[in-house]
């Protein structure tokens, strides 16, 4: 999301927001996060080919760490795996995809080494799902950076159902739990089981169903075809 052009999403339909959270479970199929991340050397070489052999490196280095850490403990992935992709840069979708809004998949994310907040978002949370952290205990939440006046997003880690959540964040790259992060008002929150009116500190109120599929389509459909070059 590009911080400096796009307006809070307080002001986006409910049924777009549910439509990603339909839509994710679609992804989460796609992406294969029951096996890990099984990048395949075939895969590597496109990727060294496309975008150069330091991309190529990033990617080995993504999948050594989820093959290597699935034994750690929940909060040790979580410091991992923020620390990982917030050494990537920012940028906007108008800089770097020359479009208003585009969702890119981790292997983009990583082989351009940049991405806007929604990318660090996705690619933290697809990555804690292959390292086997439950569904229902992630969520990509959007919120208003109260400092900067923009939409931003942020993903939340729930260690239980009522728990304050845990805040990984490009912003502020210290994992913290969300009262303690005033600088940010929550909006809506999803995953791949559904959508919330978020609150960050509880449940909140799930929503509704939509049919604007179309963002999350465009992401599947590039996870699958990174998929099928295995």
């Amino acid at each position: 999301m590009d911080l400096s052009t796009r307006k809070t999403d307080a002001n986006r339909p409910r049924q777009r927001l549910f439509s990603v959270a339909v839509l994710l479970g679609i992804v989460l199929i796609n992406f294969a996060i029951a096996q890990g991340l099984g990048i395949t050397e075939q895969m590597l070489d496109t990727i060294a080919t496309e975008y150069g052999r330091k991309a190529r490196a990033r990617v080995v280095e993504w999948n050594n760490l989820v093959d290597q850490h699935s034994n750690d403990s929940e909060l040790e992935k979580l410091q991992l795996v923020n620390q990982f992709f917030n050494r990537n840069r920012f940028v906007s979708d108008i800089e770097h995809w020359k479009k208003p809004d585009y969702w890119a998949t981790p292997i983009e994310f990583l082989s351009t080494k940049g991405g806007d907040c929604e990318d660090f978002a996705i690619a933290k949370y697809l990555t804690l799902r292959a390292l086997g952290i439950p569904d229902e205990k992630l969520r990509i939440t959007y919120v208003k950076a109260i400092l900067l006046n923009q939409a931003h997003m942020v993903l939340t880690y729930y260690k239980s159902k009522r728990s304050v959540p845990l805040v990984l964040d490009n912003l502020n790259r210290t994992i913290k739990p969300a009262t303690q992060r005033t600088d940010l008002k929550p909006v809506y929150s999803f995953n791949g089981i559904g959508l919330w009116a978020a609150k960050m500190r509880d449940e909140g109120q799930k929503m509704g169903s939509a049919d604007d599929l179309n963002m999350w389509r465009d992401l599947s459909a590039r996870l699958q075809r990174e998929k099928s070059t295995k």
